[in-house]
């Protein structure tokens, strides 16, 4: 005789403690027939479906399931009945009230007996979490979208004018223009006309990637990308008599994207130009370090700054303003931040009111 041929022996307090165990038990416990009936239910069938126990032993099971969910419990049910366990099986009940349930099931046949043990988690509140996650992700998709498809459309329509624009800078006769200051405006005028489309055709040009394809990006030389960003800016520097001290020696270049880079220098620096204090004309620095491995791009100034106690949470938030300037937006820091992180960087900022900002990227290897 072996070990399997010997049967525990089960007393009367063994049988108490099964069924105690049984009734107070948070899932739900039951024992169907192989004909689909409920042959006994613990106490929690009851009361998350709402029926009494002989509502629920008088109708078949499939009674009960959600209509949608019927032919497929229906199948697993035969394939239990063909002596294959169930294993988190997720269905829909009705209760008593209407109400829709969501249990996870985990069964077992025992075909000498006709029976199969069941055990059931009501996993209702994880599905609706899904539920509400699903919905917030597609309204994000949806919105993120049209977001985009507005940019596309913005930076493509623009550039018409822009090109006509261009047109009348070709047609324009400046030998006949005898004043140089009038000549300087005019040059000034057409390179950031150019500028800006250039500009556009990138960001038309990185929408279309972004669409098939991961970002692109290259080894950029930091100059001539500022450089890109001061022939836009060329007018508010001067008008402001802004000083910028460039400092590249730590290293010249940058894997990065090339709109995404040009479009980091023109926000920070426009920013920094904005929001100097009124006492004294704009001071910018930008200079390349190392920080252990990590190339790191600074962003200096001497401006009217940041309380980081009331703003460090929501600095590079869409549509924040934190100072009064009628030409805020609340967007630049918002593309800068989307810029760097989306090419696994990351931005800090450290900053005092008026004593200025400091924005530090760090690039990705």
């Amino acid at each position: 005789m072996t070990t399997t041929d010997i049967a525990p022996e089960i007393n009367s307090t063994d049988t108490f403690n099964l069924e105690l165990f049984f009734n107070l038990s948070p899932d739900l416990l039951c024992i169907a027939g192989f004909d689909g009936y409920f042959k006994k239910i613990n106490p929690t069938v009851s009361t998350t479906l709402g029926y009494t126990n002989e509502e629920l032993f008088a109708k078949p099971i499939d009674w009960f399931v959600h209509p949608e969910d019927r032919s497929i419990t229906s199948k697993k049910r035969e394939n239990i009945i063909k002596d294959n366990a169930l294993l988190n099986f997720e269905n829909r009940y009705v209760t008593k009230g209407g109400e829709i349930v969501w249990l996870s099931w985990t069964s077992m046949p025992i075909k000498s007996e006709q029976v199969v043990f069941a055990i059931a988690k009501n996993i209702t509140h994880k599905k609706k979490l899904e539920d509400d996650r699903n919905a917030l992700l597609t309204n994000l998709t949806k919105i993120n979208n049209e977001l985009k498809q507005l940019t596309y459309s913005t930076s493509h329509d623009l550039r018409l004018p822009v090109s006509n624009l261009l047109s009348v800078f070709s047609l324009l006769d400046t030998s006949k223009i005898q004043d140089v200051e009038t000549l300087e405006f005019i040059e000034m005028l057409k390179l950031s006309t150019e500028s800006l489309k250039e500009t556009l055709n990138n960001y038309v040009d990185v929408l279309s990637e972004k669409n098939v394809l991961q970002i692109y990006t290259e080894d950029i030389d930091l100059t001539r990308s500022l450089d890109e960003a001061l022939n836009s800016l060329r007018s508010l520097i001067q008008n402001s008599k802004a000083k910028l001290h460039i400092d590249f020696s730590e290293f010249s270049t940058v894997k990065f994207n090339k709109a995404y880079l040009e479009s980091i220098f023109l926000n920070l620096i426009s920013n920094s130009i904005k929001y100097a204090r009124p006492d004294c004309y704009p001071l910018i620095s930008i200079y390349t370090r190392y920080d252990g491995d990590v190339k790191q791009l600074v962003f200096a100034d001497e401006g009217q700054g940041f309380d980081m106690d009331k703003v460090k949470d929501k600095i590079f938030g869409f549509n924040q303003k934190f100072h009064d300037h009628s030409d805020s937006k609340g967007i630049g820091l918002y593309l800068v931040h989307n810029h760097i992180v989306s090419l696994g960087g990351r931005i800090a900022i450290e900053s005092k009111i008026n004593e200025g900002a400091r924005f530090i990227i760090s690039f990705k290897d």
